[in-house]
């Protein structure tokens, strides 16, 4: 399979896919859950509640990062973590945008 031919989709199309890969992951939508749970800034409790190593929660919280999900503090010698509001109503209207267009009035079977 070749390299993804980004350019022939839309900008949501492919900003729609990259928070999907993002949410492919279960360690990450325990984080996010995490955080939505929590509704506050968080640091060193994720690795205690997911039972992760360090290593591999700061991989997760970098990935989240990069396409600002989350955003982040630096306190002292630790940070804290947070869900990005403004992107996360983004992200929400991306996809609500794309199962809104799937009409279940009448829909029984599609076949």
């Amino acid at each position: 399979m070749g390299i993804t031919k980004t350019d022939l989709f839309t900008k949501e199309q492919n900003e729609l896919a990259l928070i999907a890969k993002a949410f492919a992951h279960p360690a990450r939508i325990a984080i996010i859950q995490h955080l939505l749970k929590t509704n506050a800034c968080i640091n060193g409790d994720l690795v205690q509640e997911l039972g992760l190593a360090q290593a591999t929660i700061s991989q997760h919280l970098k990935e989240l990062k990069n396409l600002n999900i989350i955003q982040g503090s630096i306190e002292g010698v630790s940070m804290s973590y947070c869900i990005n509001p403004s992107t996360w109503k983004k992200i929400k209207d991306l996809f609500n945008g794309l199962f809104d267009q799937y009409d279940l009035k009448g829909k029984s079977n599609c076949c």
